[in-house]
């Protein structure tokens, strides 16, 4: 994707916020090497809103800190393509496109975490360490992870982690909620060596409970 690709798609209006939804959920295919941010938008959609002479208002975009830091590293790197194809338009284009190459790579990978290992310096992409949490919250029965952030606390090796979630009523919130923690905090210590010190939990939707077991169908599922 070329920032000011005169062939680019025109934007299409925000879409409602929701839990990490489809790239193809509009209808309408990704460019070729497209990005996925971890909040769910694609790389394009969002530079696109972000470039709209008269930008609709957006709350995820405003509060969301992927579509954030996005925008303001295509950004810098779009002001210093500019400039290079003004000094020599033929000879630069294949420059900008490995530059925007490792930018979209670091994007996809999120910052790099350290591990709580004094000895070594060792570190792990946030979208590795976000994935690995998320399956750890969906092991909870009735919980489903919708987005996962991590963010180094201070200059040491703790880290903070916010997370949204999808529960299910047919128990106490506060429980499942609870258990959601501990199997995050458990994951991330055994299968992670993370020090995280902080889960912040926010449900932001319901999810419909498995129906009870029944003798015709040992999962529970129906049909």
């Amino acid at each position: 994707m070329a920032l000011d690709d005169p062939q680019a798609r025109p934007s299409e209006p925000p879409r409602a916020d929701g839990p990490r939804p489809s790239p193809t959920a509009a209808g309408l295919p990704p460019f070729a090497g497209d990005e996925v941010l971890p909040c769910g938008r694609l790389l394009s959609r969002v530079w696109e809103q972000a470039q709209d002479a008269a930008p609709v208002a957006d709350p995820h975009t405003v509060s969301c800190p992927h579509c954030r830091e996005a925008v303001e590293g295509l950004a810098t790197v779009n002001a210093a393509a500019q400039a290079l194809r003004a000094e020599d338009p033929p000879g630069l284009q294949a420059l900008a496109d490995r530059v925007m190459n490792v930018v979209r790579a670091e994007i996809r990978l999120g910052r790099l975490l350290p591990l709580a290992d004094p000895d070594r310096d060792l570190r792990i992409a946030e979208s590795a360490a976000a994935k690995l949490l998320r399956q750890a919250a969906d092991t909870v029965p009735g919980a489903r992870a919708a987005t996962c952030r991590l963010v180094p606390v201070d200059e040491g090796t703790d880290v903070r982690v916010t997370m949204e979630l999808a529960a299910a009523l047919d128990r106490p919130l506060p429980d499942r909620v609870d258990q959601v923690r501990q199997s995050v905090l458990h994951s991330a210590e055994r299968d992670l060596g993370l020090a995280v010190t902080t889960v912040d939990i926010v449900v932001v939707d319901v999810l419909e409970p498995w129906p009870p077991l029944s003798p015709g169908d040992p999962t529970g599922r129906g049909t």
